[in-house]
């Protein structure tokens, strides 16, 4: 049977560092110890003023090739999971096609918040599954919300960050590939944080940006339990669909906004923090990009290897929550 394997990872995030002391200073009180103790997030990165999506994403995407042995030519599609996309119209994807040079590949963008990777990898391995014209396949997710981040809102500007990372996948019949997914969506919620402006709904005019419609808003305070008690739902229930327990899972890759939501989620399966990988320390919360990210950072320091069983669990606005089960 055709499977959707991944072959190779990799990512990028911009040059410019953003210490926790920046805030310190902008906001004149002392956000640091509360990043520190309650998130853990240390310092991000963000772009540079001529930096893009599209930018990040091209560098992402050539170390993803290096490291896969895959030529550009040989891609037969593209998808980029993001929320800050490079234009309103034409898709980011097209973009970033032209400028790798990847002449064989289609293109769209998937807007899924953050948990678009997880959603993208899922529509690229069933592509692969149902038709044998695609074999390789480019999955980005990317983040560029310093762009609609409002530098005086203490509750967005102090976690969010830039970077862009992803992986191909390859058509494969050794068994290796994804084995269970679920998307779920609680739409009541996609009123409770957002970028409401811009769209049709309030396009960009005087008004929409006076009332900085066009920023990253927190409307109201999501319930604390949400995601730990979805996500150790769904993952629950993914591995009851492939008779797995959540312990025969090598390695989980979980939204990273809170490590307390990442721990809460552990305890309720029983599973033990040395079984995740965490990166929001050094790369503060980058959106679409964080689970890619994270998985490349596993990889490089050899904490899964070919043939562990790994899940990729992920939530954002919306809200949208996506879960995969592969076997590497």
């Amino acid at each position: 049977m055709r499977n959707a394997k991944i072959i190779g990872s990799g990512m990028y995030v911009p040059k410019k560092v953003i210490p926790n002391s920046y805030f310190n200073e902008i906001l004149q009180e002392d956000v640091d110890t509360w990043l520190r103790e309650n998130v853990q997030i240390y310092e991000r990165r963000w772009c540079a003023d001529d930096e893009s999506t599209a930018d990040l994403c091209v560098n992402a995407a050539k170390e993803i090739l290096k490291n896969a042995k895959v030529k550009v030519e040989d891609l037969d599609l593209i998808i980029i999971s993001t929320d800050t996309p490079e234009y309103i119209s034409p898709s980011t994807a097209s973009v970033v096609q032209d400028r790798l040079g990847a002449v064989n590949a289609g293109t769209f963008d998937l807007n899924s918040a953050c948990s678009g990777f997880v959603t993208a990898l899922d529509v690229a391995a069933k592509y692969i599954q149902a038709d044998e014209n695609y074999k390789y396949i480019l999955v980005l997710g990317a983040y560029a919300m310093s762009k609609y981040l409002n530098k005086t809102d203490k509750k967005t500007v102090t976690l969010f960050a830039d970077g862009a990372s992803g992986v191909i996948l390859k058509s494969d019949e050794s068994g290796a590939g994804m084995l269970a997914s679920q998307l779920k969506t609680k739409g009541e919620y996609s009123s409770w944080m957002g970028i409401y402006g811009g769209g049709t709904s309030s396009p960009t005019t005087e008004v929409s940006l006076k009332n900085g419609d066009h920023q990253l808003k927190f409307v109201k305070k999501f319930p604390k339990e949400l995601n730990s008690v979805i996500w150790s739902n769904m993952i629950i229930d993914l591995c009851k669909r492939i008779d797995l327990t959540p312990h025969d899972i090598d390695h989980y890759f979980i939204t990273q906004i809170n490590i307390n939501s990442i721990k809460e989620t552990l305890d309720i399966l029983g599973i033990g923090m040395d079984k995740t990988t965490t990166i929001m320390h050094n790369y503060g919360y980058t959106g679409s990009a964080f689970i890619p990210m994270a998985y490349h950072e596993a990889i490089q320091k050899n904490k899964i290897k070919e043939g562990d069983t790994v899940l990729f669990i992920g939530s954002g606005g919306g809200l949208a929550f996506a879960g995969a089960i592969f076997k590497l």
